[in-house]
């Protein structure tokens, strides 16, 4: 697997969005993730998105951060937030959305961040045993879905 830096926007990012998008769709039942993304919040110092390309050059993975301060929404002053973290489905299993992580993680610390934080949801236990192995916590609920039930906030200290 070769994962490369791309801009959010990128046609595979987009791809790969539209992807994660309809199995947020069909763990949730509703429209999918509504909180407002945008291109420039993945610029280097600022954050990073990364997708991971299999040996026929297809991209299989992604995964980025952005830089998070206090807000109104719950995030603290050095957050990076962790965003958009997919593997499709014939590729899980393999490691990549780990590796994904650990290269996120490096470089938001590089970036001066302190505290990684992420927010998923109930229906995907995956990803809640992936962050949890990797020393994730639950902590205070934050961003857009910090109101719903089914929101799970984690932390980790960079």
């Amino acid at each position: 697997m070769n994962i490369r830096t791309v801009p959010f926007d990128h046609p595979d990012a987009v791809k790969l969005n539209d992807e994660v998008q309809a199995e947020y769709q069909r763990r949730y039942g509703d429209g999918g993730d509504a909180t407002v993304l945008h291109p420039d919040d993945f610029r280097p110092p600022h954050g990073l998105f990364l997708i991971a390309y299999d040996e026929h050059d297809r991209p299989v993975a992604t995964g980025g951060w952005r830089t998070q301060d206090e807000n109104g929404e719950g995030n603290r002053d050095g957050d990076a937030e962790l965003k958009r973290m997919f593997v499709v489905e014939q590729c899980r299993g393999l490691g990549l959305a780990r590796r994904i992580l650990a290269l996120l993680e490096e470089d938001a610390r590089a970036a001066g961040r302190v505290r990684m934080v992420l927010e998923t949801g109930d229906q995907q236990p995956e990803a809640i045993a992936l962050y949890a192995s990797s020393g994730y916590e639950r902590c205070e609920k934050f961003g857009y879905y910090r109101t719903y039930d089914s929101s799970i906030c984690m932390a980790k200290q960079l």
